[in-house]
């Protein structure tokens, strides 16, 4: 079985390491995977070092004909089985390239809990007959989805999944580079600057716990991509007076070896499929706080395993990261809780498992 996977993302986040781990494990099953990239995406050193075949085009303005004809060489060249397409815009491509000559059935990967557009052009493409299966990454993304695709029964959950065999530490020392003391907690975030991150209820959480609470036993380490957001967001920090309490490092190397020196794991989204950083925050251990957005809520249930606060209230937020910081037991029941969670629920050898049967139901006609 060979299939090529469509990638136009230039960045490094959860989608990316979602082809990532999905490619590796669907080897492991005997199933060759081809990625097509975008030139000067951060995607392609990754897919280098771990191994997996890419091929990269140019791609100008969301629409070019050099990507679209790649599409079509390496589909005939290849024996392309099956396209699995992993974001929009590899929608909008894979169907301009299969106008222009026969191609592999499609299969979609719905990663984030946005709800599809009700615009003509957006809802001709994610009804495409070419398209056999949409992958929801969370029922939530899924109920959220069937609001807008005819055929319901395209519709599949398929939880991303953890790679842990592949998860490394990294040597880099926080306390150290930031010369915090053994006293101080850590609250951690691996996020890049978008707007579904919220980033503004994080820089509020940290001035409802510093400045108003006068808690100065905390600091806040950002991991992330830089982007035009983030000058609004340093500003926030120095208006607030917290440039002595928050972290902000930018793109970090293997960002998810930094995690077991967190104390403590926060994630304030306003919008999110399943993030990977709560998942590895599961396996290392570290108690997780989060908003209660996507699907979030399918692998947090409140109290059990972590917290849950709704998106945008940073006083619930800070609250219970407080409880949190003050409480070991919590912090130790949470984390053995969602380490159990990870392990038998939501391992990317389950997510691949059930990606491949998927392909075999489409390939066989069985869809």
């Amino acid at each position: 079985m060979n299939i090529l996977h469509l990638s136009t993302v230039k960045t490094w986040g959860g989608g990316e390491q979602h082809i990532e781990n999905l490619c590796l494990e669907l080897q492991k099953l005997g199933v060759r995977s081809k990625v097509l990239l975008t030139e000067n995406a951060r995607f392609e050193e990754k897919l280098s070092n771990a191994g997996i075949a890419y091929a990269v085009a140019p791609l100008r303005k969301n629409v070019d004909p050099r990507y679209i004809f790649k599409i079509i060489t390496i589909c005939k060249n290849e024996s392309i089985d099956l396209l699995h397409l992993h974001d929009p815009n590899a929608i909008t491509l894979a169907i301009i390239a299969s106008k222009l000559t026969k191609l592999p059935e499609f299969i979609f990967s719905k990663k984030t809990s946005y709800p599809i557009k009700n615009r003509q052009q957006t809802l001709y493409k994610y009804n495409s007959s070419k398209i056999a299966k949409i992958l929801c990454v969370s029922e939530e993304t899924k109920k959220i989805s069937a609001r807008r695709i005819k055929n319901q029964q395209k519709l599949v959950t398929i939880y991303h999944g953890c790679n842990v065999s592949r998860l490394q530490l990294n040597e880099m020392d926080l306390r150290k580079k930031l010369q915090l003391p053994s006293h101080i907690v850590i609250v951690g975030m691996i996020a890049n600057h978008i707007k579904a991150k919220d980033l503004s209820t994080f820089i509020r959480i940290i001035e409802e716990i510093v400045n108003k609470q006068k808690k100065t036993n905390f600091h806040f380490v950002q991991i992330g991509e830089f982007t035009e957001h983030t000058g609004r967001f340093q500003q926030e920090i120095s208006e607030r007076h917290l440039e002595n309490h928050v972290s902000f490092l930018g793109y970090v190397p293997n960002a998810s070896g930094l995690i077991p020196q967190f104390d403590i794991s926060l994630l304030t989204s306003n919008s999110e499929g399943l993030p990977q950083f709560l998942y590895e925050s599961f396996y290392y251990k570290v108690p997780v706080l989060s908003t209660n957005v996507g699907g979030i809520p399918e692998i947090i249930t409140n109290n059990e395993n972590g917290f849950l606060s709704e998106a945008g209230d940073f006083q619930d937020l800070a609250r219970k990261l407080v409880v949190l910081a003050e409480d070991s037991e919590l912090r130790r029941k949470f984390a053995e809780n969602a380490h159990q969670k990870l392990i038998h629920n939501f391992t990317s050898e389950q997510m691949a498992r059930q990606t491949l049967e998927e392909y075999k139901k489409i390939i066989d006609g069985k869809v």
